[in-house]
């Protein structure tokens, strides 16, 4: 921790604009001190500092601090537990910035573990301070924003979450589809929920009770698919010691989902199609026609009817699996379904890991919406995963998702300094803030705006919150 020095002493930094971060620069080093007071131009920053703890203390005690930098001593674990305990009893909590000489693993962990992200070596350097400032500055600047209560139809691990009008349509078709036990194709982009559709006719299906066999063709080798989907009679082949069962026969009275059903070859293909037409199959190197007493849903993210053109996937097998058709959007048509989805896979991660996820800041959604997505709901769901993981609080913020997104926000506006706001980018920043101040009651929300809840309902609806 760092002590009194005869050379340090208290001051403040040349003036900065009204509005920047007000930051206590706590060292007692002359050097750093002389460093700073000739980086704070640069810094766009009002620092102040305070050359031991007493000094310090009081000047918390104060209130009103954006940050705080400190330079931790020859016990770095313990002086950083201190200064944890000192900024969590400053009104609003100012952002602890901490330099260390001798940076290691176990220390770094530990400052993750006590919600420290700015752990940076010393010399201190300019750019690192400054960068540190500016994530301090991007943090005070995000709002957060209640995460919404989200209903998953059907609950479990494999959940459809959505809202919009292309799922609905996609709801519909799986409620008129599942009762029957007709053969169904699913086809979108990779990432757009395909097995989890399937999963969903399965068990609203007549066949529920049985299993649900899930292939991916495009996984396994050619030549072993066949007899990975047939099964094979021993000595059919080298290596075939024993009889073998194939998918076909262990989806019995249940469904059988065969995923990247494009990738198989035309041969292959050809056995699919008489699987599905006379619903009997042959074990590899067997003779004994075995009855097929499966539902079949296949999946594809590839364009079929092209793929038919090209002589790469055969026409009456594309009639025969095609007798509902399910197209599923991606997730940048899907509108406001990506915060509903953010939700369900924060609360989902939150649970895991144990962790207080309540809300994301506006700066955060922002970011997640100007993505392409090109993963589809799969990519969101291991950004979110990955945002849970790394979170110190209760909100996602901007700073906790990867760096590919992130990286988008030099084209966003600046973080609390937009200029001319829209009335309604400012009434919608208001309205989130006084949300998560009520922890998403809206009854208090209203009261605290002024305004009738149902007025309030109705503006959440249209900002999105």
């Amino acid at each position: 921790m760092t002590r009194p020095a005869s050379d340090a002493s208290a001051g403040g930094s040349p003036a900065a604009a009204v509005g920047a971060p007000r930051v206590l620069v706590v060292v007692a080093e002359s050097g750093i001190l002389h460093s700073v007071r000739q980086w704070a131009p640069e810094l766009e920053a009002r620092i102040e500092f305070a050359p031991d703890l007493p000094h310090a203390a009081r000047q918390l005690s104060q209130g009103g601090w954006d940050a705080v930098v400190c330079a931790l001593g020859d016990r770095p674990e313990d002086d950083l537990a201190w200064w944890v305990d000192a900024v969590r009893g400053v009104p609003g909590t100012p952002r602890l910035i901490a330099f260390v000489e001798r940076p290691s693993m176990g220390l770094a962990i530990r400052a993750e573990q006590l919600g420290v992200p700015d752990l940076l070596p010393l010399p201190m350097r300019r750019d690192d301070l400054a960068n540190a400032l500016k994530r301090a500055r991007t943090v005070e600047s995000e709002a957060p924003m209640p995460l919404p209560e989200v209903g998953a139809v059907p609950d479990g691990q494999y959940a459809l979450v959505g809202r919009s009008p292309e799922m609905l349509e996609v709801y519909k078709l799986i409620a008129r589809v599942a009762p029957s036990t007709a053969t169904v194709l699913i086809q979108g982009e990779s990432g757009t929920g395909k097995e989890v559709v399937a999963r969903a006719i399965h068990e609203q299906g007549p066949k529920a009770t049985g299993p649900f066999v899930a292939v991916n063709c495009a996984a396994i080798p050619e030549n072993l698919l066949e007899s990975e989907l047939f099964g094979h009679e021993k000595g059919a082949f080298t290596g075939a010691v024993t009889r073998k069962p194939g998918r076909f026969e262990l989806a019995r009275a249940g469904t059988l989902f065969l995923d990247e059903i494009a990738d198989m070859s035309l041969a292959l293909q050809a056995k699919i199609l008489r699987a599905v037409q006379e619903r009997e199959i042959e074990r590899v190197g067997g003779t004994e026609t075995l009855p097929v007493e499966v539902r079949l849903i296949a999946a594809t993210n590839r364009d079929l009817k092209e793929a038919i053109a090209q002589n790469r996937f055969r026409e009456d097998l594309y009639y025969r699996l095609a007798v509902v058709p399910i197209r599923l959007p991606r997730l940048a048509d899907r509108g406001d379904d990506l915060l509903l989805l953010t939700a369900y896979f924060a609360r989902q991660f939150a649970e895991r890991y144990r962790k207080a996820i309540r809300s994301i800041s506006d700066r955060a959604l922002e970011l997640l919406r100007s993505h392409p997505w090109v993963g589809n709901v799969r990519e969101l769901r291991n950004v979110v995963e990955r945002a849970v993981i790394v979170a110190t609080g209760a909100t996602i913020q901007a700073e906790h998702l990867p760096d590919e997104l992130r990286a988008a926000e030099a084209t966003l506006p600046e973080a609390g300094t937009r200029g001319l706001l829209t009335l309604a980018e400012v009434e919608a920043r208001h309205i989130a803030r006084v949300l998560a101040h009520t922890n998403g009651q809206i009854g208090a929300a209203a009261e605290i705006l002024g305004i009738h809840r149902n007025t309030l309902t109705r503006k959440m609806k249209e900002y999105g919150l």
